[in-house]
């Protein structure tokens, strides 16, 4: 059977939409999707959905436990656009999205699960999470040319920053509780990111309600779903282990043959174990203990 389109599978969701959290996951390519799927699967997602071309292959262990929609980014669709409409659809939900060769991680992951970690956030009213995209990158890209291997991956253990983000409406005076973040390989190979791509935070998870709009530099309509914390305490916050700016990196004619490792004196080898992020503080877990 053909996958449905979106607007085919809004209309007769099923259970897919009864509960959440949900997870929308963007193939661009066919790198890592089966690992991808079964990363967000086996940290608790009570759906996820595959959004791809046809012409992806996708694995027969994940095919059944997923839904699969037809989707192409590279062909015009898009991913605000279809997570709004699927915020509209489903208001109430906890959501989140990231690309194919992206993976989140939270604190203590390892033993407790995305309900769970989302269950205790809502009732610290917040109603969204901040989450940093960390840069994974192969350590030998001889080895691996494309920048992608599981077994072999690296991060940047440090180079991150946090500037005051301005508000455009109020004169460019610091907007409350909101900072722009960078770091990684956005940061060291900025020469070819577009300003407006070098940021590093995306408010992955969030709450869907009615009126609710993703924007196209992922973040949302309302100021507050943009905040790292509320006004009384520092809150949990998450990651997404990334290997898509190494992917874009090497694929990209004007910097491919700039780059002939990925590695510095700063790099590591990513443990995929959020201890190793807490310790690094790419996530914070707030009062969760």
């Amino acid at each position: 059977m053909p996958a449905p389109d979106l607007r085919t599978f809004l209309a007769r969701p099923g259970e897919a939409l009864s509960r959440g959290p949900v997870a929308l996951i963007f193939a661009e390519d066919e790198t890592e999707i089966g690992s991808t799927l079964r990363h967000h699967l086996d940290i608790g997602f009570e759906s996820v959905l595959a959004l791809m071309p046809d012409s992806f292959a996708l694995d027969p262990d994940v095919a059944g436990a997923v839904h699969r929609i037809r989707h192409d980014l590279t062909g015009g669709d898009s991913l605000t656009g279809t997570v709004n409409a699927v915020i509209a659809a489903a208001p109430g939900l906890w959501m989140y999205y990231c690309y194919n060769a992206e993976y989140l991680f939270f604190p203590f992951c390892e033993t407790r699960s995305v309900g769970e970690m989302l269950a205790f956030h809502t009732e610290e009213r917040r109603e969204a999470m901040l989450t940093y995209v960390i840069d994974l990158y192969a350590g030998d890209l001889e080895r691996f040319p494309d920048a992608v291997s599981l077994e072999e991956a690296h991060l940047d253990k440090s180079g991150y920053y946090a500037l005051a983000r301005p508000d455009p409406a109020g004169d460019n005076h610091p907007m409350e509780r909101q900072l722009d973040f960078f770091g990684g390989l956005r940061w060291r190979y900025e020469e070819h990111v577009p300003a407006s791509k070098r940021r590093i935070d995306r408010i992955a998870l969030f709450r869907a309600r009615p009126g609710l709009m993703l924007r196209e530099d992922h973040t949302f309509s309302d100021p507050e779903y943009n905040t790292y914390a509320c006004p009384w305490h520092h809150n949990l916050t998450s990651a997404i282990a990334s290997f898509r700016t190494a992917k874009a990196l090497k694929r990209n004619p004007g910097s491919t043959f700039d780059i002939h490792s990925f590695k510095w004196h700063n790099s590591v080898p990513f443990e995929w174990h959020s201890r190793q992020l807490l310790d690094l503080g790419l996530m914070e877990p707030g009062q969760w203990f």
